[in-house]
């Protein structure tokens, strides 16, 4: 698996990073153009896109300049025991997983450990030793259910890292918690995990 060339070229030297995107069925997908091109922005920075069937709903294909993989990829690409297996593929790519939005149904998911999907199962397959940062967003009311609580705790028990939802007017008309993070905040949030690593590396 090898995404196509998003960023521009890096000296020959510099090592690029991989970013792999997750997106779930969360009216904040709508939000993902607008958070694969910032992400670009980073320097040396290459990003790939695994999205679920329910996400492609809220943005375009057409409107993400990058590598976007869906359910049917996977199973397109596998037709004999010695093809790729793209979500094994997707984990090894990746330097880091950023899913955001990660929406109720997704974050029950990987909670208990389903991978009925390409996103859960990269996540079920995905290399602990490398950050995976989840961006929770969800109607004010599923927020606050007890359940959501425990799940994103497990989340956060796996060593996954939470990047906190905001309180603000949500489409469906509610005020409250369960806004995903904006995207100045998960960029932000990006570089500096980017950071940590580099630091720890050299």
């Amino acid at each position: 698996m090898e995404p196509r060339a998003t960023s521009s070229a890096a000296a020959p030297l510099r090592r690029q990073f991989h970013v792999l995107v997750g997106v779930t069925g969360s009216v904040a997908a709508l939000k993902l153009p607008l958070l694969v091109s910032k992400l670009l922005d980073i320097p040396d920075l290459e990003v790939a896109v695994v999205t679920t069937e329910r996400a492609k709903h809220f943005y375009s294909p057409r409107d993400v300049p990058v590598t976007l993989y869906s359910d049917a990829d996977e199973w397109e690409m596998w037709k004999r025991r010695s093809d790729p297996v793209l979500h094994i593929d997707l984990r090894r790519w990746a330097d880091l997983m950023l899913v955001a939005p990660l929406d109720a149904n997704t974050l029950g998911k990987v909670a208990s450990g389903i991978c009925d999907n390409l996103l859960t199962c990269v996540i079920r397959a995905w290399d602990r030793s490398k950050p995976l940062l989840f961006c929770p967003a969800m109607n004010t009311a599923m927020w606050e259910h007890p359940i959501t609580e425990q799940q994103v705790g497990q989340l956060k028990d796996f060593g996954y890292i939470e990047i906190p939802c905001v309180a603000k007017k949500l489409v469906c008309g509610d005020q409250g918690l369960g806004a995903m993070a904006e995207v100045g905040t998960i960029v932000g949030k990006v570089k500096e995990v980017l950071s940590q690593g580099s630091s720890q590396q050299s």
